[in-house]
């Protein structure tokens, strides 16, 4: 009977453990008590999960002795299990060089209660090679087994899309992979059981990993392309978005939008498979020159602000401003790698005073990770210099901005969601 445990319980482990949990049995596992007893409690900090569906899946597992789900940080609890599902997250480090630390933790945590016949699949994004070169040795060293004979393991990629409720976990068609070929079937029919969408069965866990890393470096890449023409064109003096609409008219002209590129995947993955690259001798200049476009966004919007504020006279120094928006997304509490806090520190960098609002995200977590402090409300009695719009929001697309552009405030909108009439500049 198939036990399975999945390892890490953000935005993609949780809506994984969930729908394993109505056909398995499932123990849900993450190493923060806090988060487990908030699931515990039905509720969902992320915003991602189906929490009826949650709820239900709990319930199972209180009337059923072959499906449910339970929540659990005690790795005690992890050795009656045969199936590891992991996915803790994958950052890059200040230098921009994979930080595998959560994985090879995760993976020496599992190798203590891994036995003969159990099966390892990760879904974390890596390079190609990594599950291999890196957390296979972790989990033989831990587990005293070998690999392919005592314990296998598998590469099924996530491919969640955190605030989108239409394309969920189940209606995303799943790659997948095993360290040999009965385990690539075994796996392939595990995710096929719950994924509406169907799944792709990749030759090998090296094609899997690398088809992950792929399809993130190529939005990279394409975006990279839409922020450099940006930057031309407002040399230019002409409007991206109308060039982009003209240049659509043509049947093959695909419509990327320049813009912050944040978020766990795309701002990350791309330096996943530069560092494989490089490791093999080869220096990857398209992956990386689009990183280097797409990182100098933050500090472009931040110096046409101030550029804009000196043509109407306004002084720089002690100015307010008000940033709308802090995560890296529309309608997402997830504030992971966003670029809108390079905007934040660049005009700090000017002696400018800045306010930050966002509805959606975490106050507690942004101070946490960025030392932001992010105002509960807006001061309607507060002017400000300028408003940089910088997330989509579906609140801020209410906001008044005429009111602040009616008092001398330049508005530059990031996102393209402002009546163009009332913005000084658009991305």
């Amino acid at each position: 009977m198939r036990k399975i445990a999945v390892i890490g319980l953000g935005y993609v482990g949780l809506p994984l453990a969930i729908e394993f949990g109505k056909k398995y049995q499932v123990i849900g596992f993450d190493i923060n008590k806090r988060r487990v007893e908030e699931l515990s409690r039905g509720e969902d900090s992320t915003l991602e999960a189906d929490l009826v569906g949650m709820k239900q899946a709990v319930e199972l597992a209180k009337t059923s002795t072959d499906k449910g789900l339970v929540f659990s940080s005690n790795p005690e609890d992890l050795k009656a299990v045969n199936i590891y599902i992991v996915t803790v997250p994958t950052p890059i480090d200040e230098f921009n060089n994979p930080d595998l630390t959560p994985l090879v933790k995760a993976s020496a945590m599992i190798g203590k209660t891994l036995t003969k016949g159990d099966i390892v699949i990760y879904e974390s994004t890596v390079y190609p090679g990594c599950t291999e070169e890196v957390c296979v040795p972790v989990l033989e060293e831990n587990s005293g087994l070998k690999f392919n004979s005592d314990f296998f393991c598998g590469y099924s990629p996530e491919r969640i899309n955190p605030g989108d409720k239409e394309n969920t976990l189940t209606k995303i068609k799943k790659i997948t992979s095993g360290s040999t070929p009965a385990i690539a079937d075994e796996v392939d029919a595990l995710y096929r059981s719950i994924i509406m969408a169907g799944t792709h069965k990749a030759p090998n866990m090296k094609v899997a990993e690398a088809g992950k890393a792929i399809e993130n470096a190529q939005r990279d890449i394409n975006i990279s392309f839409m922020n450099e023409l940006a930057f031309i064109f407002d040399r230019i003096g002409i409007d991206t978005n109308d060039v982009i609409e003209a240049a659509g008219t043509k049947w093959n002209f695909l419509k990327y939008r320049p813009g912050l590129v944040g978020g766990h995947c795309i701002s990350v993955d791309p330096y996943y498979l530069a560092h494989k690259a490089k490791a093999l001798g080869y220096n990857p200049e398209v992956i990386l020159s689009g990183r280097r476009v797409n990182n100098n966004v933050a500090p472009f919007i931040a110096k046409k602000t101030l550029k804009l504020m000196i043509g109407k006279d306004q002084k720089i120094k002690d100015s307010n401003i008000l940033i709308l928006g802090i995560t890296f997304k529309e309608n997402c509490p997830d504030c992971r790698n966003t670029k809108v806090v390079d905007i934040y520190k660049e005009l700090l960098d000017f002696g400018v005073k800045v306010d930050v609002y966002d509805p959606w995200a975490d106050p507690a977590v942004v101070k946490h990770e960025y030392g932001l402090d992010l105002i509960p409300s807006i001061d309607p009695k507060k002017e400000y210099n300028a408003i940089i719009a910088a997330v989509s929001h579906n609140q801020f697309k209410a906001f008044d901005f005429k009111k602040y552009k009616d008092q001398g405030a330049v508005i530059y909108d990031v996102k393209g969601f402002v009546d163009r009439d009332l913005v000084d500049a658009r991305l």
